[in-house]
């Protein structure tokens, strides 16, 4: 667990969602990349947060900017929070668009939470199939 004082969420069948820490009197809802997924909200919103957030936008892929002279199309491998004060670490690949054939891509280890140049793709992002 990131934090002593956040209550991990999990969906139904065990899944972590992310967690829930007080803030005030109120909740907030933290996802498992460490974005807050909710305002400072009563406890049973910020579980609805976290259930409506749910975890499937972890197989969409992403972008990595500083690795390259152009932001990397990646995928997300492994996320891993901190815990007990050991540093946590999300793991990239820039993405093979699931071709078992091709040799494996190269990873990216970044630390957690999420770092801002890990993002979601834009408009104006190059074609990743265009070298």
């Amino acid at each position: 667990m990131p934090r002593t004082d956040w209550t991990p969420h999990r969906r139904d069948d065990g899944e972590l969602l992310g967690w829930i820490h007080p803030d005030g009197d109120a909740w907030v809802a933290v996802d498992v990349l460490g974005r807050r997924a909710s305002d400072a909200v009563d406890w049973l919103d910020a579980e609805a947060a976290l259930e409506e957030h749910g975890i499937g936008w972890l197989a969409d892929p992403w972008m990595l900017e500083g690795e390259s002279d152009r932001a990397l199309r990646v995928r997300i491998l492994e996320v891993t929070p901190d815990e007990e004060g050991v540093p946590g670490r999300i793991l990239v690949k820039v993405d093979d668009f699931g071709d078992v054939t091709r040799p494996q891509t190269q990873q990216f280890s970044l630390p957690w939470p999420i770092p801002d140049r890990l993002r979601a793709p834009s408009q104006g992002d190059p074609d990743p199939r265009v070298f």
